[in-house]
C-alpha cells in the first residue's frame, strides 16, 4: 500500500462512448475545473497503447491545470508512462502485486469489487482502495453487475480495511445517502460527462460530497 498520496473522493470518469461532445481530455479538464479530486481516463475500446499514451498524456496536462490527480483505468503501462497519480484495476486485470511491480510504490492502485464477497477478496491485496458498486445500476457497461444497493454498501464499509469509493449512477441527489452507507468517496461518470456543462455538474458534485462529508463528521463528533 502507498502512503505517498492522498486517495481522492471524488473521481470523475471520463468516457467518450457515453456521450459524444467532448473528448476525454476536455471532459479531463472540466471536471478539474468543477473540483473532482481526480480524473479517470477510461477507455475501454481497442485503442493502440500509443493512442492511449497520448490522450492520457493530454489528460494529464489538464488535471494538473487545475491540481487534480490523473488515475489511469485498466492499463498500467500506460500509467507508469505518463506518470499518473494512481491506477484503476477491473475484475479481469492484472493482479495487483504485478500491477505494483510495473507503476512502483508512488501510485495509488485501486481495485474493483461488485459484491461483498469480491470485496473480501480484493482488500486482502496490496490495495489502497475498493471501487464498489453498480450501487444503483449503470448505463455505461454492456452487461453490468446487478445493483448492489445501499445494504451491501454499508456492510462493506464497514468491514473494509481501506477506503471504499461508490460508484454506479451516482448523481449529486445521491451522494448524501451513498456516504451516509460509509462510503470514503464517490466516482462519479453519466452525471458529469452526459451533462449540459460538466464543469457545473462536477462542481454540483463536489459541494454535495463536502456537505455529506461534513454532516458525516458532525454526526460522529
Amino acid at each position: 500500500m502507498t502512503t505517498t498520496l492522498v486517495i481522492p473522493r471524488l473521481q470523475v470518469i471520463t468516457d467518450e462512448t457515453v456521450q459524444t461532445r467532448h473528448a476525454h481530455a476536455a471532459l479531463a479538464a472540466m471536471a478539474a475545473a468543477g473540483g473532482a479530486d481526480a480524473v479517470q481516463f477510461r477507455e475501454k475500446r481497442p485503442w493502440t497503447t500509443r493512442e492511449r499514451v497520448e490522450v492520457a498524456r493530454a489528460c494529464l496536462d489538464a488535471c494538473r491545470a487545475d491540481g487534480s490527480m490523473l488515475l489511469i483505468d485498466d492499463f498500467a503501462d500506460v500509467a507508469l508512462a505518463v506518470g499518473a497519480d494512481a491506477l484503476h484495476l477491473g475484475r479481469n486485470d492484472l493482479d495487483v502485486a504485478t500491477a505494483r511491480r510495473i507503476v512502483g510504490p508512488g501510485v495509488i492502485i485501486g481495485g474493483t469489487a461488485n459484491s461483498y464477497e469480491e470485496a473480501t477478496t480484493v482488500w486482502a491485496t496490496d490495495i489502497d482502495y475498493i471501487g464498489v458498486g453498480p450501487i444503483y445500476g449503470t448505463r455505461s457497461k454492456a452487461n453490468p453487475a446487478p445493483d448492489m444497493g445501499l445494504d451491501t454498501l454499508s456492510r462493506i464499509c464497514a468491514d473494509s480495511p481501506v477506503p471504499v469509493v461508490a460508484i454506479g449512477s451516482i448523481t449529486p441527489e445521491r451522494i448524501a445517502e451513498v456516504i451516509a452507507a460509509g462510503a470514503y468517496g464517490v466516482a462519479v461518470l453519466s452525471a458529469v460527462v452526459s451533462a449540459d456543462d460538466p464543469t457545473e455538474a462536477t462542481q454540483r458534485c463536489r459541494e454535495a460530497l463536502d456537505a455529506a462529508l461534513a454532516a458525516r463528521a458532525a454526526a460522529r463528533a
